[in-house]
């Protein structure tokens, strides 16, 4: 199985290869303009900037975060020089928290050759690599778009046969509805398992092993990916669970791109406390 993961060392080992694309993904939820800020600072040499706002998610869809077309990612990505024979890094400084969502988009575009730094900017550092504020020079990639799959809406989840197991990535407490700090309502949606990302990650915010990977996934009833439903806030660090269980060899399942945001602003039932409900 081919890891969805690259360590700072392997990185390291790539760096100058002419092929590779490396690409900042640092997004803070209260202070959505401060990661573009964070790349000019200082970021991994070539590596260009994305905005989850603008290049990563689209204008119109549920939710706040809702899937660009397919065209305009595929200009994006040419944007951002990718072609079929890149290879793709993505990072963020969140333990891939956003730089999932990227990775989850370019694999289901059908792009194979993209992996997260396990660990992000932090790792990349303590193992060496330097930081540059140079913006480098773009050439147009080539890229071609395809229709999203393995999507789901908000009637597919409500409507869901009992097999299907929905997880949440986002912290336990915006789960059980102690606190909100976007969102109208609080809670979460009926029948959701509490998955938090940062449940996937060690202390210094690498991945857990893909034994231990797949054994979190197993103690809540998940052998295979096939019938989960993976959301979030916003559609973003959904994708986290969804690379996890491809780190743990386990398939990808599908993506609630509204999630929360968009249950909450639906009027559907909400449930609160640790109880899936």
């Amino acid at each position: 199985m081919k890891s969805p993961l690259i360590t700072a060392h392997e990185l390291l080992g790539r760096i100058d290869d002419p092929d590779l694309v490396v690409v900042d993904c640092r997004w803070y939820l209260t202070e959505p303009e401060r990661g573009r800020s964070e790349y000019l600072a200082g970021h991994i040499p070539g590596a260009v900037y994305a905005s989850l706002d603008t290049d990563l998610a689209g204008m119109d869809g549920p939710g706040r975060h809702p899937l660009p077309t397919p065209e305009e990612f595929a200009a994006t990505c040419r944007r951002f020089g990718i072609d079929g024979s890149s290879t793709v890094v993505v990072y963020d400084d969140a333990g891939g928290g956003i730089a999932a969502r990227l990775w989850w988009m370019l694999e289901n575009q059908g792009h194979r050759r993209v992996a997260v730094l396990d660990g992000g900017i932090q790792v990349w550092i303590a193992a060496g690599g330097v930081l540059s504020t140079d913006v480098p020079e773009l050439r147009d990639g080539d890229f071609t778009p395809r229709r999203w799959t393995a999507v789901v809406e908000r009637n597919d989840v409500r409507n869901r046969p009992e097999h299907r197991i929905v997880i949440d990535a986002r912290a336990r407490e915006r789960y059980r509805g102690d606190e909100e700090p976007v969102d109208p309502v609080a809670g979460h949606i009926p029948g959701a398992l509490s998955m938090p990302l940062t449940e996937n990650l060690n202390d210094d915010l690498t991945f857990l092993t893909p034994e231990e990977l797949a054994t979190r996934f197993s103690s809540v009833g998940i052998d295979s990916a096939a019938e989960v439903i993976s959301h979030c806030g916003s559609g973003v660090t959904a994708c986290h669970n969804i690379l996890a269980m491809a780190a743990a060899g386990i398939g990808s399942g599908d993506l609630y791109v509204g999630s929360w945001s968009d249950w909450s602003t639906s009027g559907l039932p909400v449930a609160t406390g640790d109880d899936p409900g």
